[in-house]
């Protein structure tokens, strides 16, 4: 049976940084809304009906791309909570790439332009977040970060279900 619920692509971090971007999710994110980990998305909504598609599309992909350098530059407003930017050129010519494949399948949020973040806080007051920025942002020093792969998720409209994995596989030139 085809399962028709949404698909959601995130980037999977080396884990030092997941971990670190994790704490700050969790130290800053309300908990009640807090039910997924620290994550950087790719593509919000891809059919569920296209997963075989998407699963091989996603496969031939990272078997040729090596692991990401990414840098993690800074603090973003969202206007109801934080977000930390990430640079990463390989990264946003691979989701150019995906995108390319998908076209007809994207939602306007996924067809409009990719600004890599992580969302560290969200849902909160204006106030709480400019604070959180502010102070976030007074002592904050850019770091390096690794992407290793694709984490594929099932959404159902709550936490998001694990799909499926996918390495980068290829070498650094």
């Amino acid at each position: 049976m085809m399962d028709a619920a949404p698909l959601i692509l995130t980037l999977r971090f080396d884990d030092l940084s997941f971990a670190r971007l994790d704490r700050l999710r969790r130290a800053h994110f309300p908990p009640e809304r807090n039910h997924i980990p620290a994550h950087l998305t790719l593509f919000h909504a891809l059919p569920g009906a296209g997963r075989a598609e998407i699963e091989e599309n996603l496969r031939v992909a990272c078997a040729g791309t090596p692991p990401i350098p990414l840098r993690i530059t800074g603090t973003r407003s969202l206007g109801r909570g934080v977000a930390l930017e990430v640079e990463g050129p390989a990264l946003v010519a691979l989701r150019r790439f995906l995108a390319s494949h998908w076209r007809e399948w994207l939602t306007p949020q996924d067809a409009g332009g990719f600004r890599p973040h992580v969302t560290v806080q969200n849902k909160v007051a204006p106030e709480a977040a400019r604070a959180l920025q502010a102070q976030m942002a007074a002592g904050f020093e850019p770091w390096e970060a690794r992407g290793e792969g694709l984490l594929l998720w099932h959404y159902r409209g709550g936490p998001w279900e694990a799909t499926a994995e996918f390495p980068f596989l290829g070498r650094a030139a």
